[in-house]
């Protein structure tokens, strides 16, 4: 029997997700993305040549591999195209490899104006969102007045139900936010006109998934986002519009819970994090500025500059119990390599109370101080590493003290953005 294994970000995002689940894939049949919509940002290097994918599955760029879109997933059929075609004019034929489920709800262009419009309205208050109507299009799922994959292809009554979704919309755009409103004819069309195209990509997904629960084949769950932004578990309210723990990715193509065999941790060896919230281990120093311009800390998908600390095993133990994960991947180890000295936080302090855990109010977050062990840096390049034996021992000890920390054990190790750099654990 093959594995079902989750994959899922462990902080704010950013991890290194899409190069986990790309190398993976070598021994996968299926990908399945389970939430989140085209605000993920999943990096592939291969051969020196990098592809950013923020909507379709990571395993795309492998032959053998089928990729589903869940119904977790909202989706923009501007974004599924605009990817679609970058890829295909890279040779990669998507529409033979791609499959998505008729309940994922549509993005709107409406979705988009209100994201923006209320992050405008918010100010200095606001969440650092993408813009890109994420939030909006979950908020009318939950409303039940989200328009479907499905209900393209009943003309009118697509027609009357965006009738009345954007007479919603633009009331509140035009009178609320005093911003521009979207037109119910060009929407409409421009969205039937995209589903002939979208018809031969639709398919029962659970079904496709249930079957090859029945063989013996590998498939990866690919999470967007990452645990710290879980709309439920996450840094409240500064956090993105669904569920991105590992419980979600069930719900989101329609298996149930046993139907899955392992949780993949996807940890940074440092910690960031894009827009506003609380950040423990934020620097505001040379060290932080370093960790972002060697970790090339910019948002693939915003293009904003990412905030970085060092690593924080509070949140990681958090996440580790949030996610139930049975292994870790460490990527981005590297971006250490010239630091004398490295730190660790193991703990958070407030008024007079250490915290091995996240505290559970808020407020209380927004105001700890981070309790650090440093250690020695390697002062090696690590960027031709291919076994543990071949690291210097400080590195290895700094794997070593996070397995302590997490309690989970890393079982491979990113020396570099490239497919191939990784260093197996597994054998320890």
């Amino acid at each position: 029997m093959g594995k079902f294994v989750i994959i899922i970000g462990t902080q704010w995002g950013d991890e290194g997700k899409g190069k986990v689940v790309d190398l993976l894939t070598e021994r996968a049949a299926a990908v399945a993305r389970f939430q989140g919509g085209h605000n993920a940002g999943h990096t592939l290097v291969i051969g020196g040549k990098k592809t950013v994918l923020s909507l379709i599955p990571s395993g795309i760029l492998r032959e053998q591999v089928r990729c589903f879109i869940g119904n977790g997933v909202v989706l923009s059929l501007e974004a599924l195209f605009s990817e679609s075609a970058m890829l295909i004019d890279q040779g990669v034929p998507v529409f033979e490899r791609l499959r998505i489920s008729p309940n994922c709800p549509l993005i709107l262009p409406s979705h988009v104006l209100l994201d923006q419009a209320r992050e405008r309205a918010r100010g200095l208050n606001a969440i650092g969102t993408t813009g890109r109507g994420i939030g909006p299009a979950y908020e009318d799922k939950v409303a039940r007045r989200a328009l479907r994959v499905a209900d393209l292809f009943q003309r009118d009554r697509f027609a009357a139900q965006l009738g009345e979704v954007l007479d919603f919309h633009n009331f509140v755009l035009q009178n609320y936010y005093k911003a521009p409103v979207v037109d119910f004819q060009k929407t409409l069309d421009t969205q039937l006109s995209m589903a002939e195209r979208l018809a031969p990509l639709i398919t029962d997904v659970t079904l496709a998934l249930s079957q090859l629960r029945g063989t013996d084949a590998n498939v990866l769950f690919e999470g967007a986002q990452g645990a710290m932004l879980d709309v439920d578990h996450g840094t409240y309210p500064f956090v993105t519009s669904s569920n991105t723990t590992a419980g979600f990715a069930g719900t989101g193509t329609g298996l149930g819970p046993r139907a899955f065999d392992a949780v993949l941790g996807i940890v940074k060896a440092y910690t960031t994090r894009v827009g506003a919230g609380p950040f423990p281990t934020e620097l505001f120093d040379e060290y932080g500025e370093h960790l972002s311009r060697v970790g090339h800390e910019f948002g693939s998908v915003t293009g904003r500059r990412r905030r970085c600390g060092w690593f924080d095993s509070v949140m990681l133990r958090q996440a580790v119990r949030l996610n139930s994960l049975t292994e870790v991947a460490l990527t981005k180890l590297d971006v250490l390599d010239t630091f004398e000295s490295v730190k660790i936080c193991v703990a958070y302090e407030a008024d007079g109370v250490r915290y091995d855990y996240p505290p559970y109010h808020q407020s209380v977050l927004h105001r700890v101080t981070p309790v650090y062990e440093e250690l020695p840096g390697w002062l090696t390049d690590l960027s031709q590493v291919t076994s543990p034996a071949e690291m210097p021992s400080a590195a290895r000890d700094y794997v070593d003290i996070l397995t302590e920390q997490i309690g989970v054990p890393v079982r491979m190790v990113g020396v570099g953005p490239e497919r191939e750099q990784f260093v197996s654990f597994a054998a320890r």
